[in-house]
């Protein structure tokens, strides 16, 4: 039996996809089964967090499952849809000193990802953060402290997927602050631009 103690080498997910990827239009749904459970978890996860009380259901049950919808949530979208949806992925290895390292990557090549699909991946992925911090200045607002828990667990978590999936589409050495500045900075020179062309 022989191991493999010294290979350091990583093996990408990627490769298995490269043909596959190639095949495929450009346009339309590929990864309807990803988009869908990508949606999924953290739609129920709001709508639990959201209904759970009006339908008189006990608080420990509901934070529970809201608890396991947000860990599939963050499960599935770091591990599966950002690699099928945007080819981008994240995660964390231990070297053999024992330091631990972010490792971010965006698949290499021309491998095109339909426009709807990435569209509706970083939609998700920046709506459900935003709608989150919301709800967590609305438990301070109204004091629902015992609801406080679970929505900073529903920050973090997917505050933790956007922020990876941001390191990884723009590089490790652009900061969240500059991305999020020149994008909205794009936006106000695009409205300006076409009210311009319009008068």
């Amino acid at each position: 039996m022989l191991t493999d103690e010294n290979n350091d080498e990583d093996v990408s997910l990627f490769d298995a996809e490269e043909d596959s990827g190639k095949r495929s239009k450009k346009g339309g749904v590929k990864h309807p089964v990803a988009l869908f459970f990508l949606l999924l978890f953290r739609v129920c996860a709001l709508l639990v967090y959201l209904f759970c009380e009006i339908f008189g259901a006990s608080s420990i049950s509901s934070m529970v499952c809201i608890i396991l919808l947000l860990s599939a949530d963050f499960w599935t979208v770091k591990n599966v849809s950002g690699r099928l949806l945007v080819g981008l992925r994240w995660w964390n290895q231990v070297d053999d000193d024992g330091q631990s390292r972010w490792v971010y990557e965006s698949r290499k090549g021309a491998v095109a990802h339909s426009a709807s699909e990435a569209r509706l991946f970083w939609l998700g992925l920046v709506v459900a953060p935003v709608l989150w911090s919301l709800l967590t200045f609305t438990c301070l607002i109204y004091f629902r402290i015992k609801w406080l828990p679970v929505v900073v667990m529903a920050l973090v978590l997917n505050g933790a997927n956007l922020y990876g999936y941001v390191k990884c589409k723009y590089g490790t050495k652009t900061s969240l602050k500059t991305v999020a500045t020149n994008y909205f900075g794009r936006q106000f020179l695009k409205q300006a631009l076409s009210k311009e062309e319009e008068s």
